[in-house]
C-alpha cells in the first residue's frame, strides 16, 4: 500500500479504506506508517465547478432544497439570505446528537475518508476550502468523538458525520494523533487549520451519506477473509487431533457441488492435513472403525465455504458503494441540483446483517469441535477436557465454556438490524435502514469470533500434541511453534488459562498464525 492515496477520479478500495482508517501508531490493526490522502487536479476543477453551480441557485427566488431551505420535515421553510450560514451552523450542531460509549478511532476515520472522496467527486456543491479543510483533519491524525447511537441509517449516518462536521467548524471534541482527548478549536489551531464557517448546502453535503455503515463494512470485510482461513486452519487442526479423515475434502468431491467458497477452504484444509503421521497412522480402513466423522468436521469446508461466499457478496455491494457519490441534494453531471434517496442504507446494512449471521454459524461449529476434543467419549483416547490428571486438573473445561457464551452472544448479535424501522422526523423519514446499528453489532460479532477461533485453535494444538510420539503435519507444527511463541500448547498441570486465551488471540489477530502456516504450506486461500 503506498503511503499516499489519491482522491476524486476513481473509486476507493476496500484495501485503501482499511489502510488509511487503520493509519497510525494505535492498536495491533494499525500501520506503524501513516497513510496520507492527496485530491486530485481534475477533482478540484469538478469542486470548483459545482461549487458555482449552487451559488448560481442561491439567490434564486425559487426555493432549492438545503440550499434556501430548512431541512427534513421543515424542507417546505424559505430561508432568507442572511441566515443561511447560521442554517448550516444550526444544522450541524443540532445533528451532532450521539450518546453512548466512543466509536472507535478506525471507524470514524473511515467515515471520514469515505465523506472526503463523495465531496471529492465533484457531486455535492461543497467550497474548495471546505474540501481542503477537512483533508487535512485526516492526515493530521484528528478524530472527532463520536459516540455509539445517533444514526438510524437513512438520509445517511447523520449524527456520526455531523460530529465530524462540528469538527470541522471548530467546535466539540477530539482526539489528536497521539490520542489524547481535547478541542476541536485548539486541535485545528496545532495542526494549522482554519475552522471552516459553511455556506449554503455545505451542511447537508457533510451529513447525507452512508459512510460510517460502509466503512465498517469495508474493515468487517477485510477482517473475515482473515478470519475464514484461520477458521479452516482450525478446522484442520482439530481434525487431525480427533483422528479425523481428510478423505472428504477431496477436489473431486469437492466439485461435484461448486460452490466457489467451499472449494477453496477443502483446498485449505487438504494442506494443512498433508504428511501427517497421527492421519496416516489411522487411515488403514481395516485399523479405522469409524465410518464417518461428525458434520462439524465433515462439513467445515461447506460452513467455511459459505461464509467465504458471504464476504465476497458483501465486497461486491462494498464496491459499488465505494464507487457512489450520495448527497441529497445533488449536483448531476448535467448541473441540475436533484433531491433523491441514495442515502438510505438498506444495501449496505443487509449484507452487514448477512455477514453476522455467516459469522455466527461459523463460530458455533468451532465450538462443536472444541467440546469434541474436550470431552473424553468423543475424542479418541485422549485425556477428559485434555487434562494432565483428570480429576486434579480441569484442562481446558472452562475454556470451552467460555467459547460457549461468546457463541451464544453472537447468535444475539446475528439477530437482523435492517429488519427494523422507527419513523423519524415527523414521519418524512418514514423508513429507516439502521444500517449503522447493523455495523456496530458486526464489530462486536467479528471481535468474538476471533476469540473463539483462538480457543479452538489451543484446543487443537493441546490435541495434536497428546498424540506424540505421532508427529502432525508440518503445516500444524508450524502454527503450534506460533502459538507457542506467545502463549503454552503444551500439557502439562493446570495454569491460568486466560493467559493462554489472550496469547493465542493476539496469534491471530497479528496475523502470525496465518504467516506461520504459509511459510510451511505455501499461499493460503
Amino acid at each position: 500500500m503506498s503511503s499516499t492515496v489519491i482522491l476524486g477520479d476513481e473509486p476507493l478500495t476496500v484495501e485503501q479504506v482499511v489502510a488509511i482508517a487503520r493509519s497510525g501508531p494505535l492498536g495491533v490493526h494499525y500501520l506503524a506508517e501513516p497513510v496520507q490522502i492527496v485530491v486530485s487536479q481534475p477533482a478540484w476543477a469538478r469542486v470548483r465547478h459545482t461549487r458555482a453551480v449552487v451559488e448560481s441557485l442561491a439567490d434564486d427566488s425559487v426555493p432549492h432544497y438545503g440550499i434556501s431551505t430548512g431541512f427534513g420535515a421543515l424542507a417546505t421553510m424559505h430561508i432568507p439570505i442572511d441566515k443561511r450560514h447560521q442554517l448550516q451552523r444550526s444544522l450541524i450542531r443540532s445533528h451532532a446528537a450521539s450518546a453512548g460509549a466512543e466509536v472507535e478511532r478506525e471507524v470514524v476515520r473511515a467515515l471520514m475518508l469515505l465523506r472526503i472522496q463523495t465531496l471529492a467527486t465533484g457531486r455535492t456543491g461543497v467550497r474548495e476550502e471546505t474540501l481542503r479543510a477537512y483533508a487535512a483533519l485526516l492526515n493530521a491524525g484528528i478524530t472527532p468523538v463520536v459516540r455509539e447511537f445517533g444514526s438510524l441509517g437513512c438520509s445517511g449516518d447523520l449524527a456520526p458525520l455531523a460530529h465530524c462536521a462540528l469538527a470541522l467548524m471548530g467546535e466539540g471534541m477530539v482526539r489528536d494523533a497521539r490520542g489524547e482527548l481535547l478541542p476541536a478549536g485548539e486541535a485545528l489551531a496545532a495542526a494549522g487549520i482554519t475552522p471552516v464557517d459553511l455556506a449554503e448546502k455545505e451542511g447537508l453535503a457533510l451529513i447525507n451519506g452512508t459512510d460510517g455503515m460502509l466503512g465498517m463494512l469495508c474493515m468487517a470485510i477485510a477482517d473475515l477473509r482473515a478470519l475464514v482461513t484461520v477458521a479452516d486452519l482450525a478446522a484442520a487442526m482439530s481434525v487431525e487431533g480427533l483422528l479425523g479423515t481428510d478423505d472428504v475434502f477431496a477436489a473431486d468431491l469437492q466439485a461435484l457441488r461448486p460452490q466457489p467458497g467451499q472449494a477453496l477452504s477443502a483446498a485449505n484444509m487438504r494442506k494443512v492435513l498433508a504428511v501427517s503421521e497421527i492421519r496416516e497412522s489411522h487411515r488403514d480402513p481395516d485399523a479405522c472403525t469409524r465410518v464417518q466423522d461428525a458434520y462439524s468436521l465433515r462439513c467445515a469446508p461447506q460452513v467455511a465455504g459459505a461464509m467465504r461466499d458471504t464476504i465476497e457478496h458483501a465486497a461486491r455491494v462494498a464496491a459499488s458503494e465505494l464507487a457512489s457519490a450520495i448527497d441529497n441534494p445533488v449536483v448531476t453531471l448535467d448541473d441540475r441540483v436533484e433531491s433523491n434517496g441514495n442515502f438510505h442504507g438498506a444495501p449496505v446494512g443487509y449484507v452487514l446483517d448477512f455477514l453476522a449471521i455467516a459469522a455466527a454459524d461459523l463460530a458455533s461449529m468451532s465450538e462443536r469441535r472444541t467440546d469434541r476434543l474436550l470431552d473424553k467419549a468423543r475424542n479418541h483416547g485422549l485425556n477428559a477436557f485434555l487434562a494432565d490428571d483428570p480429576g486434579v486438573d480441569s484442562g481446558l473445561m472452562i475454556a470451552q465454556y467460555t467459547q460457549a457464551a461468546m457463541v451464544s452472544e453472537m447468535k444475539r448479535l446475528a439477530v437482523p438490524a435492517s429488519v427494523d424501522s422507527i419513523p423519524s422526523s415527523a414521519l418524512q423519514e418514514d423508513h429507516v435502514s439502521m444500517g449503522w446499528s447493523a455495523g456496530r453489532k458486526l464489530r462486536r460479532s467479528i471481535d468474538t469470533l476471533r476469540q473463539v477461533l483462538a480457543i479452538e485453535l489451543l484446543t487443537a494444538a493441546r490435541g495434536i500434541r497428546l498424540r506424540a510420539p505421532l508427529a502432525p503435519s508440518p503445516v500444524s507444527a508450524a502454527v503450534i511453534a506460533a502459538l507457542d511463541e506467545v502463549t503454552r500448547t503444551a500439557p502439562g498441570p493446570d495454569r491460568v488459562i486466560a493467559d493462554d486465551i489472550a496469547g493465542a488471540v493476539l496469534a491471530v489477530t497479528d496475523g502470525s498464525v496465518v504467516a506461520a502456516a504459509e511459510e510451511a504450506a505455501g499461499p493460503l486461500n
